[in-house]
């Protein structure tokens, strides 16, 4: 770069991640010398301009292995600091609307749109996005190790203030020493799978310590960007203006396939996340007294006020007059020494003179808004108060929803169960037809009364569902309905999956009579959801939807669930699955089946007056459905995003977003941010791109037929069971589920999440590319034109840009070389030769096509992914090596009978599993 061209933002990221990077390896060297270790010292990655390589493959032990995996860990945190220092950099020479995807960019392209700030703010209010913890088994780092990397990431950031004199910053250097020597001394690996109760230890730590952190950084944000966008302050005054942020969680509720989620987990799942969302209030209650010293004697407080304070201290008796008593002459701060005396402790049971709920603090809150607005202190409401504020509106007593998720299968054999229980011979209900089930299921949600005696003894299935619902029941009635999620039916395939939940949820006591006359029936408190997963689910889930809403249970269930949850129309929640749908026809057929689904489904749910939530389960790999969030919002079909939006934050993706307060911030404006922008613009008509929609279609058929030939190959699970390493990562301690459904050794039963981080970990990625160079290919030599037109406007519509972009990204990450030396596991020849070759030809073939449809390389088109690939590339090849070595070793082991030598050899094989999950960022 000359001296008068300016820097670019991507100069000053690459620039950026170069200085630091050589400071932390540094750092890193100086420790291994310094404890003696100076081989492996001498091999770490990044220490010198050519970016040497570290030791061969020979020379790979645990501890390299162990350096290696330290390093991409801290590759990782150094990318994530300079994306960070990059937007601070734009922001303040170029404003906040400089950054895609956020407030201020947002609210100006709305702006631009026509709309006008009135009808912004209107529309503020009524969104409604909820991030949803799940322990997907991604997460390869144990908890402590995450930790550490925390404190090294502020570390990083520390630095990056100019004030440090060079002794200070020498401290800071010792600082980072000390942190890394621990992490060096710490054991990567987990001994043995983590238990629900440390899961939910993890989950509970992001949503009680940095969401509600998170919270006034992000309304911040947003009163930034609206005032740089020339908006008036005032169109956002006032509670209930900002969109509503809340969190959702599966731990401790996802049954499906999970054995361990038992009623007693339910329990006390529910129990935690109560204590916890209380906790946060009183923390934040204490900090906001702290806070309000303000003297009766500088400024007289409303008579209403000195009266409410007065006549609550004597309702609480002791208590009040302890709170009256610890602050004389500070009523505002004695008013929160009463809310604090009011808080609950957390119990099943409520205790007298307490909040039976949120809404009593909030009023309280508000009484305190009032009297501080009195006497002018206008900045301590908007600095203090409104935190707090937000805080109990976001979070309420529940801290997230607790959804239950069940298997449709299970349903169905809890249901036979039910019934035979109730003297009805229906062990075969599995193959009744719908139109029997449905007769059935009709003529049991007539009545109110259920099927089996409390006293009889139920099948296996029956007593695993009903006791977990019964829990939930009991919750609701203790607490209300806030803080317990939806009822979803994982696998949806007909109708009868749906209704017979509400079966069994009248068994609970989870359903009330409502409705006079001939409305009159029975109503679900809880929303029953639909999963659907696969691509054939997805095709036929329309109609199953309109028959669904058009039923009389669903229609009073959704008229009770609006009132109790003051929803200003129906809503009706719709899950859909990204993973299983790619593991079934591959990434274009499964990102089209689910566009094509959301549009169909946003019609069905208009005709039927309801508004639709749409839950995407997103993993974190593009093959399960990751990809950029600002992106991903732009690309759903025009309509269907209404602004209620649920998202899955899945496995090791929770770390990677929100471990620290700064990334935290970014992701979520960007969700919240992304939502409201797409949403508003989704309520204008507009041209849209229908007619690539069968160009689209033809890709997505080819493409599929492509796939499903591959998997469907006579040789495809031999080649897949030994040239990836899933025998191993069916090992590995990562989470508390079971990697297989049922148990059963086939590839239908083998879960989403273990299907990817194979392929990922043998650098094939197959389920997010392979097929697509097919379908192009064909494209271009049958219907040029189509081909051409598709190229034309690969940039101009957003749905088809996402998919191809993410489709390179996979193709990108793979490596054929290194897909060549996991092939090369495979012991029978023909086996290898045959799957391999059909691969390696579409690998070529697809990036061939990619060049094509885009006009140009990835290189020159996206030089960041290709640097940082570039930069990974020496210590990767380094630990995959090692890895087939190893596998070669393991599995010679095993099949001499060699047991002990085997587990003994596993925690280094495991160890190198990790590693490269580092380095390439990404596990399944």
């Amino acid at each position: 770069m000359s001296a008068t061209q300016p820097e670019t933002a991507l100069d000053f990221a690459f620039s950026k991640i170069d200085i630091d990077l050589r400071f932390i390896m540094a750092c890193f060297r100086e420790v291994l010398d310094e404890l003696g270790e100076h081989a492996l010292a001498t091999h770490l990655p990044w220490l010198s301009d050519d970016d040497e390589a570290p030791a061969q493959v020979a020379d790979l032990g645990e501890r390299d292995v162990q350096a290696l995996s330290i390093a991409f860990q801290l590759l990782n945190m150094v990318e994530e600091n300079a994306a960070a220092q990059g937007r601070r950099r734009r922001e303040g020479t170029e404003g906040l609307i400089r950054e895609p995807g956020l407030w201020g960019q947002n609210l100006r392209q709305l702006l631009d749109a026509g709309f006008s700030g009135q009808q912004i703010a209107d529309a503020l209010s009524s969104i409604r996005v909820e991030p949803v913890l799940t322990a997907h088994p991604t997460e390869a780092k144990r908890s402590t190790v995450l930790e550490q990397h925390r404190q090294l990431y502020l570390l990083l950031v520390k630095r990056e203030n100019l004030m440090w004199t060079p002794a200070e910053q020498l401290s800071i250097r010792d600082e980072v020493k000390l942190a890394l020597e621990r992490l060096w001394r710490t054991g990567e690996q987990r001994l043995s799978k983590p238990d629900i109760s440390s899961e939910r230890r993890g989950v509970l730590r992001y949503l009680r310590e940095v969401f509600p952190e998170v919270l006034p950084r992000l309304d911040d944000r947003l009163m930034l960007a609206w005032r740089e966008v020339g908006l008036d302050p005032k169109l956002l005054d006032g509670p209930g203006r900002l969109p509503k942020l809340s969190f959702g969680t599966w731990v401790g509720g996802d049954r499906d396939g999970h054995p361990f989620v038992t009623a007693q987990v339910t329990e006390l799942t529910l129990q935690e996340l109560r204590q916890n969302a209380l906790l946060v209030h009183r923390t934040q209650l204490r900090r906001l007294g702290e806070r309000l010293s303000l003297s009766s004697r500088l400024q007289p407080p409303p008579a209403e006020f000195t009266a409410a304070l007065t006549g609550t201290a004597a309702q609480l008796g002791e208590a009040g007059q302890r709170a009256l008593t610890r602050n004389p002459g500070e009523p505002w701060r004695q008013w929160v020494n009463l809310m604090l005396a009011q808080l609950p402790e957390g119990s099943a049971t409520k205790a007298p003179n307490t909040y039976a709920s949120p809404q009593q603090l909030l009023a309280d809150l508000a009484q305190l808004r009032r009297a501080l607005v009195a006497i002018g202190a206008q900045r301590l409401v908007d600095g203090d108060l409104t935190p707090v504020e937000r805080a109990v509106e976001l979070f309420g007593f529940h801290l997230a929803n607790l959804d239950i998720r069940q298997n449709s299968a299970v349903h169905e054999k809890a249901l036979a169960q039910l019934i035979s229980a109730a003297g009805i011979d229906a062990k075969d209900l599995p193959d009744w037809s719908e139109k029997d089930r449905l007769a059935l299921i009709d003529s049991e949600l007539r009545t109110p009364r259920p099927l089996a005696h409390p006293n009889v003894t139920l099948g296996e299935e029956a007593t695993r569902v009903l006791d977990c619902l019964k829990v939930v029941a009991v919750h609701a009635n203790a607490h209300g309905v806030q803080g317990l999620g939806a009822l979803i039916v994982s696998m949806t395939r007909r109708l009868s999956d749906l209704l017979a939940v509400y079966v069994l949820a009248r068994e609970a006591g989870l359903v009330r009579p409502t409705g006079e006359g001939p409305d009159a029936g029975l109503a679900s408190l809880l929303p029953v959801v639909p999963l659907f997963e696969t691509i054939a689910d997805l095709d036929g889930s329309a109609e199953m939807v309109r028959a669904f809403l058009a039923h009389p249970v669903t229609k009073r269930s959704l008229k009770l669930q609006q009132q109790l949850r003051g929803y200003p129309m129906p809503v009706q929640q719709i899950m859909l699955g990204y993973s299983d749908s790619c593991k079934d026809g591959g990434i274009l057929a499964s990102n089209w089946g689910l566009h094509r689904a959301q549009y169909v489904l946003a019609k069905v749910a208009e005709e039927a007056g309801v508004e639709l939530r749409f839950f995407h389960g997103r993993g974190g790999t593009v093959s399960r459905g990751a990809g950029p969030t600002h992106r991903f919002l732009e690309a759903l079909p025009h309509g269907s995003l209404t602004g209620d939006l649920r998202v899955t934050e899945q496995g090791e993706t929770i770390a990677q977003k929100y471990a620290n307060l700064i990334t935290a911030t970014y992701n979520l404006e960007l969700l919240l941010a992304g939502t409201t922008a797409t949403a508003l613009k989704h309520r204008q008509k507009r041209a849209g791109h229908e007619d690539l929609h069968p160009l689209v279609e033809r890709l997505s058929q080819r493409s599929q037929e492509a796939y499903e030939s591959l998997l469907h190959d006579e040789q495809f699970i031999a080649y897949f069971s030994e040239a990836t390493p899933i025998d191993a990562v069916e090992h590995a301690a990562i989470g508390s589920r079971p990697s297989r459904r049922s148990g059963k050794r086939t590839l239908n039963d083998l879960r989403a999440i273990p299907w990817v981080f194979s392929w990922n970990q043998s650098r094939h990625y197959l389920p997010g590319w392979y097929g697509l160079g097919t379908a192009l290919e064909e494209m271009l030599k049958n219907d040029k034109a189509a081909f051409a037109k598709l190229a034309e406007r690969a940039n101009g519509w957003p749905f088809l840009r996402y998919v191809l972009t993410n489709v390179e990204t996979n193709l990108t990450s793979a490596s054929l070389e290194l897909m060549r030396e996991y092939a090369a596991l495979v012991g029978d020849t023909k086996v290898r030769e045959h799957i391999f070759g059909l691969i390696a030809e579409e690998h070529q073939r697809t990036m061939r096509m990619l060049d094509l449809a885009f006009g140009s390389p990835l290189a020159e088109r996206r030089p960041r992914m290709h640097r940082t690939l570039k930069l990974r590339d020496a210590g990767l090849r380094a630990l995959h090596l090692h890895q087939i070595a190893l596998l070669r070793r393991w599995r010679g082991l095993r099949a001499s009978g060699d047991q002990p030598g085997a587990d003994e050899l596993l925690p280094t094989l495991l160890l190198t599993i990790n590693a490269i999950a580092s380095g390439l960022r990404t596990t399944g």
